[in-house]
């Protein structure tokens, strides 16, 4: 929305409905007809997939500004996952179809499409490199040093949610992480609840 002009942005604003939604809503589930894309607004949503055993797979955790589903604007007419409220969540949705015809008559959204499609694939394909080639103690710490950027010593940082989702965000299974805030613990990593303090943060950038 920041690249658009004035214009373009009122456009895309009519055709936005806000909604809200409580925790563990559905918002569509994986193979229905998609009509609409998303953006968060305020809280969580998590995207997930099933297996025909029922186990589930978190595939991205969306907070306040991210969009989901916006990849059927260019190709496909069914949702590939499901998406859940996580907690009480604000969302704004548009018209698929509608916006692909606001973008074949305005040059700026289709090129915004195209710039939002594309940080999309970056960022998934860093997650693809870290599930690769860090463990899971390092993905964890990583995640802490991103939320403490600039700070020296000791640190206190609150979970803006629940460990599950932490966990679902970071592609590690609930048992998984808390064996990786265990191994962090000779880092000085000390965990209560969502409150997580870290003795020192040069010791955490050497994991």
């Amino acid at each position: 929305m920041s690249a658009l002009g004035p214009g373009s942005l009122a456009r895309m604003m009519e055709l936005a409905t806000v909604l809200n939604f409580e925790t563990k809503d559905i918002l569509f589930r994986e193979g229905e007809q998609a009509e609409y894309f998303y953006c968060v607004l305020s809280g969580y949503v998590r995207l997930y997939r099933l297996n025909r055993d029922g186990r589930e797979a978190d595939i991205r955790i969306c907070g306040s500004g991210d969009t989901f589903a916006e990849s059927l604007l260019a190709m496909g007419e069914s949702y590939h996952y499901n998406a859940q409220a996580a907690e009480n969540v604000t969302i704004a949705r548009f018209d698929l179809q509608k916006v692909r015809l606001l973008a074949e008559q305005e040059r700026d959204i289709a090129r915004a499409i195209i710039q939002c499609l594309s940080s999309y694939l970056r960022s998934t394909m860093d997650c693809i490199a870290n599930d690769r080639l860090q463990t899971a103690p390092q993905r964890v710490a990583q995640y802490l040093l991103d939320n403490c950027q600039d700070c020296m010593g000791t640190v206190s940082i609150r979970l803006p949610f629940q460990k599950s989702l932490l966990a679902g965000k970071l592609g590690l299974a609930p048992e998984a992480l808390s064996r990786a805030f265990s191994s962090l613990r000779r880092a000085g990593v000390t965990v209560r609840g969502r409150m997580i303090q870290i003795n020192d943060v040069n010791a955490l950038k050497q994991i």
